[in-house]
């Protein structure tokens, strides 16, 4: 073999090897991807597009070859072996060898290909279990909020109906979900208009509480300086009848 197709070869060998090993089940694509992410990886992939396409064309010209030298000895049958014997097997033997050469040169090519393929799969296969995971986190924390809401309503209505406060009832049996829907966000409103109107009344008699306090003590001031100027009339009085 020369050395060309023992280079070509070895590919191969390599090629198999690192098809094998990305098929293996038991590593998730998620570790494929950090492989594929690595410094080394990256550095490597920075002209891996390169290399890609003038393996690919390497692998074409020698299969290219190898398929002309295989129509080149298949005409054994228009030899004449009468003044050399030994001509057809030399035939026999380089017709071997190029149709060897033509296997090894294909298979490279497919599975050239094939690698490829298989790391753009598995990143993308990454990729998805990712958001994967984030749309179901997602979906979670939707539903966490969605019960924390329900256990909010819940104790509003009962605070309104400590407070006296009517509240409309649920939906109705046998309604469909859309209309379920449509009333609990009536029921939302309401409540919302009921709790502000709730909190107009106690502001409005905590500013009145407020300005009742400050009339008392207007109130008081008044009342003391009344008292004192009393005081000052009975004691002016008092000096004038001595």
């Amino acid at each position: 073999m020369s050395l060309q197709w023992t280079a070509v070869a070895t590919f191969l060998y390599i090629e198999v090897f690192l098809v094998l090993l990305l098929c293996i089940p038991f590593i998730s694509p998620k570790r494929w991807s950090r492989v594929f992410k690595s410094r080394l990886i990256q550095t490597i992939a920075l002209y891996g597009n390169t290399w890609f396409m003038v393996a690919i064309a390497i692998l074409v010209f020698l299969l290219i070859d190898a398929f002309r030298e295989v129509r080149k000895y298949s005409v054994t049958d228009k030899v004449d072996v009468t003044n050399n014997p030994t001509a057809i097997e030399h035939i026999h033997m380089k017709l071997f060898r190029a149709q060897r050469n033509e296997y090894i040169a294909g298979f490279a090519l497919l599975l050239c290909l094939l690698l490829r393929r298989l790391a753009t799969l598995l990143s993308q296969q990454a990729t998805l279990m990712a958001s994967n995971e984030a749309f179901k986190k997602q979906a979670e924390g939707a539903n966490t909020a969605a019960k924390k809401f329900m256990e909010e309503k819940e104790l509003l209505q009962e605070k309104l109906h400590e407070a006296g406060i009517e509240v409309p009832e649920g939906g109705k049996p046998g309604a469909g979900p859309q209309e379920e829907n449509k009333t609990l966000k009536e029921e939302l409103k309401t409540l919302k208009k009921e709790l502000d109107n709730t909190k107009k009344a106690l502001q409005k008699s905590d500013s009145d509480v407020c300005a009742m306090k400050k009339q008392a003590e207007n109130l008081t001031l008044e009342y003391d300086r009344l008292l004192e100027e009393h005081s000052k009339l009975l004691a002016s009085s008092d000096k004038k009848s001595d």
